[in-house]
């Protein structure tokens, strides 16, 4: 028999799914996305493009290799609810510190385990994402009546909440790196994961992050020789302070966008931003060069597209997914400026487009 508290999953459509409350007690609510990655739970736990979500995990076993702190994105678990069909209490890996529940609940983060996960990811397929709650006090009808007083995911910034509030050096450790000149790289953090600055930082170069609010003149005033807009979460179009700032660097400095750096780029260059179905998260995702027609798989976390119609002329789509057609990189013409929808840096995922971060550096390295 369950150790576990009953606890439920209500959808805003009114769909409800019995199980095991894991995690802290208490409630969690946010909007409900499900991830196709076979393993690398810790990694997407503390991805910050994770906020205001509650993740879902289609592989069945969850928590089988524990969690240490060296697998950690970022200082802090940032998802707010976790859902799993079975969660184990027996890890086994020598690199374990912990129970992933342990983890879970010490980071105050409620989850829920025992539920059919299958049936969940074809819901939230055919239905789009949902808000949802995860809830051990109320019933359904009286949970589905608060979440729906809940503001909805899109109208919310999350960027703020996972941003750094100050600028900060990473401390690359002993990575090693470039016995020579180290090119310095700010990273303007939208929700930025160490793997970012780690591959940096590997590759011999000194990282700066800074807030999500710094101007592109404070930028400027660090002396850069690249700079990285980083991934994060929500939707592209509430952050115009965002846009700015990226106008400003066009031009004055290398620039690569990651995932909503690039959406964010995009909106630089005259695109609109749309809402997927039900976005692309997981490690399987394959990508078309558009120039070489190389196919690479990639591993995706987000929700929103660039809509590539009304791009000026000064940059090009370079790379398209080939499930859905959506533009997964922008390129300029001219200036040294690139872009990519997808974590070439991946943990977890496949390391097909790891050498992006060279060919960014080579742009610095150029100058």
């Amino acid at each position: 028999m369950s150790r576990r508290p009953p606890a439920r999953l209500v959808l805003a459509d009114g769909r409800a799914f019995e199980g095991e409350g894991i995690g802290a007690p208490g409630r969690a609510t946010g909007e409900v996305v499900f991830n196709t990655s076979m393993m690398g739970y810790q990694e997407a736990l503390s991805d910050p493009s994770y906020g205001g979500q509650i993740l879902t995990m289609t592989y069945p076993l969850q928590g089988n290799y524990g969690f240490n702190a060296s697998d950690d994105e970022s200082a802090r678990i940032q998802v707010r609810g976790f859902v799993v069909r079975e969660l184990t209490d027996l890890p086994s890996h020598w690199h374990s510190e912990g129970t992933l529940d342990t983890h879970l609940t010490r980071a105050g983060v409620p989850g829920i385990a025992g539920i059919d996960t299958r049936a969940l990811t074809r819901h939230l397929r055919s239905h789009g994402v949902l808000m949802g709650t995860i809830t051990r006090d109320e019933t359904a009808a009286d949970a589905l009546e608060r979440l729906r007083r809940e503001p909805v995911y899109g109208i919310e910034d999350y960027v703020a909440e996972v941003s750094t509030d100050v600028a900060y050096d990473f401390d690359a450790g002993d990575l090693g790196g470039s016995d020579g000149p180290r090119p310095h790289v700010v990273v303007l953090d939208l929700g930025v994961k160490r793997s970012i600055m780690r591959n940096l930082a590997k590759r011999g170069c000194d990282v700066t992050a800074v807030p999500h609010r710094t101007s592109a003149e404070d930028i400027l005033a660090l002396r850069p020789d690249g700079v990285v807009m980083s991934p994060g979460p929500g939707d592209p179009m509430l952050l115009d302070h965002v846009v700015t700032t990226a106008r400003g660097l066009i031009g004055r400095v290398p620039l690569m966008g990651i995932c909503l750096g690039h959406q964010v780029v995009g909106r630089v260059f005259g695109a609109s931003t749309y809402k997927l179905k039900f976005g692309h998260r997981g490690a399987n995702h394959p990508v078309r060069d558009e120039v070489t027609g190389r196919v690479y798989i990639t591993a995706q976390n987000h929700g929103y597209a660039v809509d590539g119609d009304h791009l000026d002329a000064a940059v090009r789509a370079s790379q398209i997914h080939l499930n859905d057609g959506t533009v997964e990189g922008l390129e300029h013409r001219e200036l040294p400026l690139f872009t990519i929808q997808y974590h070439s840096e991946a943990s977890p995922g496949p390391l097909d487009t790891e050498f992006l971060f060279d060919r960014f550096l080579a742009t610095v390295t150029d100058r």
